[in-house]
């Protein structure tokens, strides 16, 4: 009996031993995995380990949008012309100029283990998915890999790679030359005409609340459907709510039952410029560096474009110093891009932050300095709030300007270390009882209680305000008594400060000079409260004429966005600025039979499928918006593009996911998405809350797991069906 009973023990043992297949090891992790979804669709997460929250949170990323998730990755690996054809290729070139996958396999594998465990169940989480929706057809990628999110490693909107010029990179690597100064100009106007980038972020003492617990107010704007609105738990102390990127593994902005983080785009200078001193010595590239001459590094890159049904190739040699690659040539000179490239650390970084349940924890985590294109506006049920002006700032010499490409061949010019997060600029706890920044000077981020500017170096930002951040001091500014909802109404305030800045300008040129024609549309300005509403015909012709000046209006140099819209308000000629308005006119009145046209008339919300860039038809359904372009200073900006070949105004960016935060003995939010969880259009959350989000009518947040079963629509394991 007992030999029989010990084989039949070895026999299980070995069975145990037997590797499980992929398939297995899916399912068996999903097992310690459960998706609740609320009745707007929003995920709640649970996982036993960090690692099967990723899990989850992956899969049901997947379920909401895969095509984002795997356009996010398509991008970030430098393979969107496989996709989109050739003229994506020097997105691709930028995307292989900074890493390669040899590179980010090598940064994965040098990964801590608990890092190596969450990219590991990213990738299951993905792969998994696709093995249980085989009518799910991806693009390109059919298989993700756990080096993935080295490329894509900090959440912002493309951080800072995007701010590399890809035409000039093109103009380089086609030509060896530098762009022509027109098309740099043209470039430089498209900026310019573009919906503003950034965010709002507004935290707000318990000294000025009616409960007396800290508000945060979590206001990025993005493309709209940017990013999903997800709730994530483990039993090993991860419980964070917010907005994830598609495709990552950490909520990006957001807040768990004691802290909160709202990241702002910071034009802090994070990225310099070396114009390198390049020789050819015998058939290979020297840069001059002091008195040495160093190799050029040099390699190639073979890069796959789609052209019809085909795929071709285009090779491409590559350079780097120990600047960094070479990206494009100015005054005739290679110039190198130097910029934080620390994929462990700030996936580290970003994930970390999640977990953190104080100020404490929180201010550490900053020392990892890795969170280079955002800054962080902070509050938590301690009572704290601050702000944090980024958290890597390269220490440089401060004789050189480092605003324009410097001499790389100069050893005095390169990076001398980072900056403390004490020596950055840093609010905490201001006696005003606020902190705000909408991508503004950090000069006024406290009033009165702000950093001073002569103490910091030049470098460390640059001291320009703009009309989001004029509105919102001017609305924080004296108040108190903040619930919510008080807070979700002040970051909707209706006024919108640069046509007060541009508007009467026009008004006292038609009384010096009037026009036929132009009477009574001046006079529904000159009476024009500077507020916008859906029913505001008054808003229709600012906005139309503001775009025109944006388009035609002079432009003196050195001017920034705000100083050119109060240059074209006070010092343009009055023959401009009534010549420009009456195009205004004609342009209104070819385009909808009159003038008078309300604004909600004219600016729609419209989502007719799930692709991500949106086609938009006059001739299909529509619902009216009052909200305006934040480059008017409007808190919650609504921006659309122009090239869409319609008469009518679609938002394409600005306020997408939206949060407001209370902070006590337990953690209270409301939340909003343009549109909706899902980008299917066949889902009930395509778009349900899209009425809510142009009424300002938020919905609560379920946190707590008794308000989360309360509104569960589903709850399941990966893998089971959901409905």
């Amino acid at each position: 009996m007992r030999v029989i009973l010990g084989l039949f023990v070895l026999v299980a043992f070995s069975c145990a031993q037997q590797p499980q297949t992929e398939i297995e090891k899916w399912e068996a992790q999903a097992e310690n995995i459960t998706i609740i979804r609320d009745d707007f669709g929003v995920p709640h997460i649970y996982g036993k380990t960090d690692a099967d929250a990723v899990f989850g949170l992956l899969y049901a990323q997947c379920e909401d949008d895969f095509n984002r998730v795997e356009q996010n990755y398509i991008w970030a690996t430098g393979r969107l012309a496989e996709v989109e054809g050739e003229g994506a290729l020097y997105s691709d070139l930028r995307a292989r100029l900074f890493m390669n996958e040899e590179e980010a396999k090598s940064n994965y594998e040098k990964s801590p283990d608990w890092l190596k465990d969450l990219c590991n169940a990213f990738a299951d989480g993905v792969n998994y998915y696709l093995h249980t929706h085989p009518e799910v057809k991806p693009r390109l990628l059919t298989r993700f890999e756990p080096w993935m999110p080295m490329y894509f490693s900090e959440g912002s909107i493309g951080g800072d790679i995007e701010r590399i010029s890809i035409e000039k990179i093109k103009a380089f690597y086609e030509s060896g030359m530098e762009l022509p100064k027109m098309e740099a100009l043209e470039l430089k106007k498209e900026a310019e005409m573009a919906e503003p980038q950034g965010s709002n972020g507004i935290a707000i003492s318990g000294e000025l609340t009616t409960s007396g617990n800290t508000m945060l107010l979590i206001n990025p704007h993005t493309s709209f459907y940017f990013r999903g609105e997800v709730h994530v738990v483990s039993e090993e102390g991860l419980n964070a709510y917010g907005a994830v990127t598609w495709g990552q593994f950490f909520v990006y902005q957001g807040f768990n039952e004691r802290t909160g983080w709202m990241h702002t785009s910071t034009y802090t200078d994070v990225l310099d410029e070396f114009k390198e001193t390049v020789v050819e010595n015998d058939g290979n590239l020297f840069y001059q560096y002091g008195e040495e001459l160093r190799p050029v590094d040099k390699s190639e890159v073979t890069l796959k474009y789609k052209e019809g049904t085909e795929i071709k190739e285009k090779t491409f040699p590559l350079y780097h110093t120990h600047h960094g690659p070479i990206t494009y040539a100015v005054d005739g000179q290679w110039t190198a891009s130097a910029m934080m490239w620390e994929p462990v650390k700030a996936l580290e970084q970003s994930f970390i932050r999640t977990k953190q349940d104080g100020y404490a924890g929180f201010r550490k985590m900053m020392d990892m300095r890795t969170n280079s294109s955002n800054n962080t506006v902070y509050a938590d049920a301690e009572g704290n709030i601050a702000y944090f002006h980024g958290n890597f700032i390269p220490k440089r010499d401060t004789i050189f300007d480092y605003t324009q490409p410097v001499d790389g061949s100069n050893p005095k010019t390169d990076w001398q270390g980072l900056h403390t997060v004490d020596e950055n600029i840093l609010v905490l706890n201001p006696k005003n009882g606020w902190v705000q920044n909408c991508n503004s000077t950090p000069y006024t981020a406290a009033l009165e209680s702000s950093p001073k500017r002569q103490d910091y170096s030049r470098y460390m930002s640059r001291d320009q305000e703009n009309f989001r951040g004029v509105h919102a001091i001017e609305l924080l500014k004296d108040k108190s008594g903040y619930t919510l909802d008080s807070l979700i109404q002040l970051a909707h305030d209706t006024y919108l400060p640069a046509f007060e800045a541009l508007i009467p300008g026009l008004v006292r040129a038609y009384d010096t000079e009037p026009r036929p024609g132009l009477s009574e549309p001046i006079e529904l300005l000159r009476n024009w409260d500077f507020r916008t509403s859906k029913i505001s015909e008054a808003m229709t012709l600012a906005h139309y004429y503001g775009t025109r000046c944006y388009q035609k209006a002079e432009r003196p140099e050195g001017l920034y966005a705000m100083q050119l819209v109060q240059y074209w308000g006070n010092g343009s000629s009055n023959t401009e600025k009534l010549s420009l308005f009456q195009e205004t006119i004609e342009q209104l009145e070819n385009d909808f039979g009159t003038w008078k046209i309300p604004w909600g008339d004219v600016n729609r919300y419209q989502r007719l499928n799930g692709a991500i860039r949106q086609p938009f038809d006059d001739a299909q359904p529509s619902i009216p918006i009052g909200f305006a372009s934040g480059r008017w200073g409007a808190l919650a900006a609504y921006g659309a593009r122009y090239d869409n070949g319609t008469k009518k105004i679609y938002g394409t960016r600005g306020n997408s996911f939206v949060a407001a935060v209370e902070f006590g003995e337990k953690v209270k939010a409301k939340t909003i998405l343009a549109g909706g969880q899902s980008g299917n259009p066949n889902s009930p959350h395509f778009d349900d809350q899209i009425q809510m989000y142009a009424d300002v009518e938020w919905k609560d947040a379920a946190f707590y797991k008794a308000d989360v079963l309360a509104r569960a629509v589903s709850s399941y394991h990966p893998g089971e069906n959901n409905e």
